[in-house]
């Protein structure tokens, strides 16, 4: 009886500049297709289907679309037979990296010069929130947001903004200067004593570690609030 495998090679069998690695190597990473990128990832493939073939198939599930292929999570991802959880996590840990070095790459980073900058770089983030929100902003020397990112969300009323964490990725980022943003679902623009004692905090924090606190905005409905604009930085 003819084995239903017939004709089915794995990928040692190939000819060498046909194996993904050694085509990466002998040719460069741009002549790999998605496939054979993804393939590497997998590692391996399945009993009937090369990890290409695997890949092939996973990318078929998606049209073909990376932006979708990003979307799914790694349950999502385990569906597809032959994709176990660590393939999955290998795959979903790459394609974030990507997204993170598109957004850090993407056009040149904006110039922070006033509060007023803040506020257009962040309304998108912010405005019409029905709960609280904390992000912070890193710059280097120049100015230039490095990258801006979530710490926090909570409820209606608050959210919890730790300095450790916040000062641990400003140092990962080796930032120069951060500035902090929350919003108030309320709409209402004045700090409340606790936001005062939070940016006080954070600008002794920095201070030490030489990031400097250079503003904390307070998203409203359509205004906001700068901490550096009432001189109380």
């Amino acid at each position: 009886m003819e084995s239903k495998n017939q004709g089915y090679l794995r990928i040692p069998q190939w000819a060498e500049e046909d194996r993904p690695r050694e085509k990466l190597l002998l040719k460069g990473k741009t002549t790999l297709s998605d496939a054979e990128l993804l393939a590497i990832l997998l590692g391996t493939g399945i009993r009937s289907m090369s990890a290409v073939d695997l890949a092939k198939q996973l990318l078929q599930s998606v049209q073909f679309d990376l932006n979708e292929l990003a979307r799914l999570s790694v349950h999502d991802l385990t569906r597809l037979k032959g994709i176990g959880t660590a393939k999955a996590i290998t795959i979903v840990s790459a394609l974030e990296l990507g997204k993170r070095r598109k957004e850090r790459s993407s056009a040149m980073k904006p110039g922070i010069t006033s509060s007023e900058d803040v506020f257009e770089l962040m309304q998108a983030d912010l405005q019409d929130l029905p709960h609280e929100e904390f992000w912070v902003i890193t710059l280097n020397r120049a100015n230039r947001v490095t990258r801006k990112w979530k710490i926090s969300s909570g409820g209606i009323s608050g959210t919890v903004a730790d300095p450790r964490l916040i000062f641990k990725s400003a140092l990962e980022l080796y930032a120069s200067s951060i500035i902090l943003v929350h919003n108030h679902p309320s709409g209402a623009t004045k700090p409340s004593q606790a936001d005062i004692l939070l940016t006080k905090k954070l600008k002794e924090a920095g201070e030490l570690l030489e990031i400097p606190v250079l503003d904390h905005i307070i998203f409203g409905e359509k205004e906001y609030f700068s901490f550096a604009d009432e001189g109380l930085l």
